[in-house]
This record gives C-alpha cells, sequence and structure tokens, in this order.
C-alpha cells in the first residue's frame, strides 16, 4: 500500500491500526482514547511523491496506484484484495474477505456467514454485534476468525482454542453463554456412562436427584453419581442439578 492517512488533527498514519493502537489502545487519557471512523477519512499522502489530496486509488500527482484493491465506502486499501478475495457487503456496511461467492449475510444474526452453515445455523438476533464472551472484544469488525456455535452464539475462534483448552470436565464442552454443547459429544457420553457403570456410589451417597438438560432443556428425576447426572430425555451429561 503507498499511502497514508490523514485525520482531523492533522496528523498521519500509515493504516487504521496504528492509529488505532496509538489512539486508543496506547491512550493513558480515557477521555482521550477513541478509535478511527474510517468512513470520516477525507484525505490520504501519497507515500511515494508525499502530495496530500483527497481519497482515491491513483495519486493526483505521481499517478501511482496506491493498492490493487480499493473500496471507497469504507476508505480500505488492500495490495493483497485480490489474493484475499474482499469484497464489500452493502447490509453489513463494511468489506469482508474470502470471496462474495463463498458468503450470504444473515439478516438475523446480522453478518456475513459461510455459504456452508447458511441451512444448518440456529439464528440468534445480532449475534456478532456482541462482544466476544471470552475476551469482551468486538466481533463485527474483528480481523480475527469468528466461530459460530452449535447454538448460534459466537466467539473469536482462538478464544474458542483457549476454552477448550483451559477450561476443565464439561465447563470446556459448553457455551460461555447459555450452556449448550459445542458439538456432538456422544462419544463422550458413552465414556461416562461406562465410568458411571465402574464406579458404584456407597449406600450413603446413593439419592435421587432433579436434572435439567442444558441442552434439550428436560427437567427429569434421575440417580444421583458424582461422575455426573445423565439426562433421560436426550442421554447427555450436559446438565445441572436443580438445588444441589
Amino acid at each position: 500500500m503507498r499511502l497514508d492517512f490523514v485525520f482531523h488533527s492533522d496528523e498521519v498514519f500509515w493504516c487504521r491500526h496504528c492509529h488505532n493502537e496509538v489512539k486508543s489502545d496506547g491512550e493513558r487519557d480515557y477521555r482521550k482514547a477513541h478509535e478511527l471512523d474510517r468512513t470520516a477519512v477525507s484525505e490520504i499522502v501519497c507515500a511515494l511523491c508525499e502530495t496530500k489530496q483527497p481519497v482515491s486509488n491513483k495519486c493526483i500527482q505521481c499517478d501511482t496506484t496506491f493498492a490493487s484493491y480499493f473500496c471507497d465506502i469504507c476508505k480500505f486499501w488492500d495490495d493483497e484484495g485480490l489474493k484475499k478475495e474482499v469484497y464489500h457487503c452493502d447490509d453489513c456496511g463494511l468489506c469482508r474477505t474470502g470471496g462474495r461467492e463463498n458468503y450470504f449475510h444473515c439478516q438475523v444474526c446480522g453478518s456475513c456467514y459461510s455459504t456452508q452453515i447458511r441451512n444448518s445455523h440456529k439464528c440468534v438476533e445480532k449475534a456478532m454485534h456482541q462482544p466476544c464472551p471470552i475476551c469482551c472484544e468486538n466481533m463485527f469488525t474483528s480481523v480475527r476468525q469468528v466461530h459460530v456455535l452449535n447454538c448460534g452464539h459466537t466467539l473469536h475462534a482462538d478464544c474458542l482454542q483457549q476454552l477448550n483448552s483451559e477450561c476443565l470436565g464439561l465447563q470446556a464442552l459448553r457455551c460461555p453463554l447459555c450452556c449448550k454443547s459445542l458439538g456432538d459429544y456422544a462419544r463422550i457420553w458413552e465414556r461416562l456412562d461406562e465410568e458411571v457403570a465402574r464406579t458404584p456410589l456407597p449406600e450413603e451417597l446413593r439419592r435421587k436427584a432433579t436434572a435439567i438438560c442444558n441442552d434439550c432443556g428436560t427437567r427429569s428425576e434421575v440417580d444421583y453419581h458424582i461422575v455426573g447426572l445423565k439426562c433421560r430425555n436426550c442421554g447427555g451429561y450436559n446438565t445441572r442439578e436443580m438445588n444441589a
């Protein structure tokens, strides 16, 4: 990319991320901290001839093309735009990567999703406009990959990896928002069945318990076991004991 951005303060930055690192993440005075509204950029500086000029993709002085991809709406330039298959989504109001033919905009979830989950994902109102439940950072405009869970909630893919590696037991298998299972854990439930069968409880610990299943929502009376409470409806162990 062969240009710099000029902001209302006449300060020049190489890109919006550089601006945000200095003016938001690195600003100690919270009253001055702010992020760039990229659509408000009205002037740029050619990195070759240093001519200040209105926003475009070609220098008015030396005729240099600034980037292979340019979006006048987002004020976005990218030399790897063709390689990344960048496209502008009018519904999102910004540019996405991956190729327009590979994504669709879900009006309920409020973002572009892979066409692979067009008919299988569960819609959650404005799911992508919520902060990541792990790191609390924005997901809608994030440059980090976002993962759509079976329940419809979303979180950063690297945060999901962190959840799986740092949490213990069933906590690592649940959505941090609604506690539904992250995937199909039939084999894990079978292993827990075997563990329950191998470890009968002593008489003084045997009792009935009321279990509520996080996956199917069924409330049932089951045999208590320290390994877990098995849902009578779906057979899973993603349950919680009522009034435990």
